[in-house]
């Protein structure tokens, strides 16, 4: 086969880019009589339904990292990768019961105004600070580069032209638009993204059974690769040191997960814009169904590519093209993108869709969300206090607009970067400990202290690299060897969460002698009451987990 497309496939990955764009810039558009302002363009005038939450949430969240990088990951390490979304089900319920109530009562825009009802200006700066640089240097270059990558691998579309290509196109309405053209056109962008990812597991299965259809194709790689299907791995495995046995479980994956659908803005936004908590709480459930199917289109594809490509029948049956761009445990995020020329004409630019869909859907979500921190948190009121309305948009549409052309310089040095999901995880670990620890006592420990947060989240970061150290054989053969534990790096996040918790707790208590802080939040059962919907959604989605986790233990 050629890895080619064909005018078909052009053709309807060029319908689904004037679908996009139209959708957004219709639902930007400024109603007769009324000019967008604040709420409009940061939080969709608040009018959000539940399916429209819930489709946007996942939209947000799968994106190249994950078709590129977990298909890699489940190329290298197997199905225990899909840890991370599964755990994301749960972590969405917890989410929507125990964190939503207080934000959307406190009518927050960003996390950081929450800090600052909380705690004080100071630490809300310090956090927003931290997240635009996050949302630059992190988010936004990783996904253009592996966007790019994957439009190099697939099309042979140069690295550079890709990823000012994606820019563009997420630009083209999500500036102009704000959140209400990112949220309506996710809702289009799932559906793509679900179906053109459905359909290359399909396949990929279909190639594998040589024919013989899906249910034989997943035997087979079951078969062929029992490893590859171990949820909980054991000290002896390779990758032990990305996913730690059962302390991703009851460990450092906890903290992950809280701090990115907890405390993301990007993420929680679109929550905060619902029309009532009662329909944020059921789109939040509504991405947690949606979370358990992800590792279907995101993992299987990766197992089923490191089936075929140690498998000398299928690829002599595959042709001289499987050998173009073929992955390796050594570049396993070439997964994805070498399954996709095997999909035939047509739905090759389906798949092709699904991915840029994924990419563009994230990259105007972290736009929307860093423009929203620095306009609300830091140019307001630092900048302009009295900033009207069309001023205080105008500011967004530039901040998203810098952030994203900052990030397009930045996007090419990450050239050569293998397993980039684990990558973003694992450094995104160093700081997110901290911020989850004065987050949950923030909200649910009314003694906590401005002074003691600050203290605690300044600490976390040399606490994480003092853990980080160890494993990354830094001091091997050296004197100071046996200073240094080496912990998996999940594990480092939960020990350093648990420590500032504690560092937190304590100078709390020296500087309050265990007397309540003026700015605790007052919470009582009645705050965490959920709907019948919420809770029978919720306990289907546990029932489920529990039975994955049983059979793939």
């Amino acid at each position: 086969m050629e890895n080619t497309f064909s005018f078909l496939d052009y053709a309807i990955f060029i319908i689904y880019g004037i679908v996009i764009i139209g959708v957004g810039l219709w639902v930007s558009r400024d109603k007769e009589g009324h000019q967008k302002n604040a709420d409009d363009y940061f939080l969709a005038s608040k009018s959000l339904p539940w399916w429209a939450i819930g489709a946007s949430l996942i939209a947000a969240n799968i994106s190249a990292e994950q078709f590129i990088g977990m298909s890699g990951s489940g190329f290298a390490i197997g199905l225990a990768i899909a840890s991370y979304e599964w755990m994301a089900a749960i972590t969405l319920i917890i989410v929507g019961k125990f964190f939503l109530p207080i934000f959307i009562e406190k009518g927050l825009y960003t996390i950081p105004q929450f800090v600052e009802q909380r705690y004080s200006t100071n630490l809300k700066t310090i956090l927003a600070v931290f997240w635009i640089a996050l949302y630059v240097f992190v988010n936004l270059t990783s996904v253009l580069y592996l966007g790019a990558l994957a439009m190099e691998t697939i099309m042979g579309i140069p690295m550079i032209y890709g990823i000012f290509g994606l820019a563009l196109f997420a630009a083209s309405y999500s500036l102009y638009g704000g959140l209400s053209a990112v949220a309506w056109t996710d809702v289009v962008q799932v559906v793509f993204l679900t179906l053109g990812g459905l359909v290359t597991t399909y396949l990929a299965l279909n190639h594998v059974s040589g024919g013989e259809g899906v249910w034989a194709g997943f035997q087979h790689i079951y078969e062929a690769a029992p490893d590859s299907f171990h949820m909980i791995l054991d000290e002896a495995h390779t990758q032990y040191v990305n996913l730690p046995g059962i302390g991703v479980l009851i460990g450092g994956m906890w903290v992950a997960n809280l701090y990115y659908w907890g405390f993301n803005q990007y993420i929680i936004q679109r929550t905060l814009a619902a029309k009532s908590l009662k329909e944020s709480q059921r789109g939040i459930v509504f991405a947690g169904i949606l979370k358990l199917i992800i590792p279907l289109i995101v993992v299987i594809p990766g197992i089923a590519a490191y089936v075929m490509v140690n498998d000398p029948t299928i690829m002599a049956r595959l042709g001289d093209a499987a050998q173009n761009n073929m992955p390796t445990l050594e570049a396993a995020d070439k997964a994805y993108p070498w399954l996709l020329q095997f999909l035939p004409s047509g739905l090759k630019g389906v798949a092709f869709a699904a991915l840029a869909a994924a990419i563009v859907s994230s990259l105007a979500s972290m736009l929307n969300s860093t423009s929203t921190i620095f306009t609300m948190d830091i140019y307001k009121p630092y900048f302009n206090p009295k900033a009207s309305d069309k001023r205080t948009v105008n500011v967004g549409r530039l901040s998203a607009a810098g952030a994203l052309v900052i990030a397009c310089c930045i996007a090419p040095q990450l050239a050569g970067l293998d397993q980039a999901f684990q990558f973003i995880q694992e450094y995104s670990g160093v700081v997110s400990p901290g911020i989850l620890a004065v987050f949950l006592l923030g909200l649910f420990w009314k003694k906590a202290t401005n002074r003691a947060a600050i203290v605690g989240i300044l600490s976390s970061i040399p606490i994480a690299m003092f853990l980080k150290i160890g494993p990354k054989g830094w001091v091997e053969g050296s004197a100071l060897e046996g200073l240094f534990p080496s912990f998996p790096f999940l594990d480092q996040m939960g020990i350093t969460c648990l420590i500032s918790m504690a560092i937190i707790a304590l100078v709390s208590y020296m500087q309050s002698k265990g007397a309540d802080d003026s700015k605790g939040i007052e919470i009582s059962r009645e705050t965490f009451r959920t709907g019948k919907t919420f809770n029978i959604v919720s306990y289907a989605i546990i029932i489920v987990l529990v039975a994955l986790y049983t059979l793939f233990w």
